[in-house]
């Protein structure tokens, strides 16, 4: 009899996993197609779908290495042999383009995501735990969150030196404050629902509550937010590499082409221009995507709207 209450019960909990499975992959399906039926989320996942593939495969998609001089060639108009021109150098500006694409989505990926674990691990224990721990916590963050961003985020390449790699964890740094209040924000929401006191009275620990009980609660509001961060990540990124405090040259990025663009243009108007619609069209685009994966993820947002029209 044991061994066959044993199986049964076996049998039960791989039937539960199989019918989560199940509705996951249901709701994961409904986003996705309430997302691409929104006409600001298809044009966006467009959009950021290409600046993803030229941010890994830029190396194949490029005609040219974009840091291949040609001074038989400098400030050439757009032409069959290079479609967006050629820059001081020589270099084709579309090549240079599209290798400037893997730095802006290092800027949306890396730096928001750093922002979000960081701004989950310091949220969570403000709003579970509160007291004096909150007052802390949300007291530097609020700090943070006064400052000007662009502003914030020079100071901190300044202190840290130029480079990529410093421009990424400055516009981390200045992307955490609003992830931690949104989390923050969620956990003081549930902290005392049913589920959360069922936890406590079972014994479990206050991390292992915030982690397994409340963080999942987050999650979809944390993915909302990332996607929202984003633009503002990769235009600070393009600032930094603007005023020589990003990328640096002779690596190719939009921010530092601007830069060098701007005592050209009279010569050749095209050497800014291209860099300039490549961060207008991924900002609007990833804005879009935002949109439409917002509405997506809380269909009664639509219907709301439907409703008032």
């Amino acid at each position: 009899m044991s061994n066959l209450s044993v199986s049964l019960t076996e049998s039960e909990g791989s039937k539960a996993e199989i019918l989560k499975r199940r509705a996951l992959e249901t709701v994961s399906f409904g986003v996705i197609k309430r997302l691409l039926r929104n006409g600001k989320g298809a044009v966006g996942t467009v959009i950021l779908l290409l600046l993803v593939a030229m941010g890994i495969w830029g190396a194949q998609l490029a005609p040219y290495n974009p840091n291949e001089l040609n001074l038989d060639n400098l400030l050439a108009s757009p032409s069959p042999q290079h479609w967006f021109g050629t820059d001081e150098l020589g270099r084709d500006i579309l090549s240079r383009v599209i290798f400037g694409a893997s730095i802006s989505l290092q800027a949306g990926v890396l730096a928001v995501v750093l922002g979000a674990i960081v701004g989950v691990l310091t949220g969570l224990p403000a709003g579970y735990l509160g007291g004096w721990r909150d007052a802390v916590i949300m007291r530097i963050w609020d700090t943070i969150l006064a400052l000007p961003s662009i502003f914030l985020a020079i100071g901190i390449v300044t202190i840290l030196g130029p480079g990529r790699i410093n421009a990424v964890i400055a516009v981390a740094v200045i992307s955490m404050p609003a992830f931690a209040r949104l989390v923050r924000g969620v956990t003081l929401s549930i902290v005392e629902q049913d589920f959360v006191e069922a936890a406590r009275a079972i014994g479990c620990s206050d991390w292992r509550i915030m982690l397994r009980t409340i963080f999942p609660n987050c999650l979809t509001f944390l993915v909302v937010q990332m996607a929202i961060a984003a633009p503002t990540a990769i235009l600070v990124e393009a600032s930094l590499s603007y005023l020589g405090l990003g990328s640096q040259p002779p690596e190719a990025s939009w921010g530092n082409m601007l830069s060098a663009a701007q005592g050209y243009l009279y010569r050749a108007p095209t050497y800014g221009i291209f860099p300039g619609l490549a961060i207008v069209l991924v900002v609007f685009g990833v804005n879009f995507f935002a949109d439409g994966l917002q509405d997506a993820l809380d269909p009664r947002r639509i219907h709301a709207a439907a409703k008032m029209k």
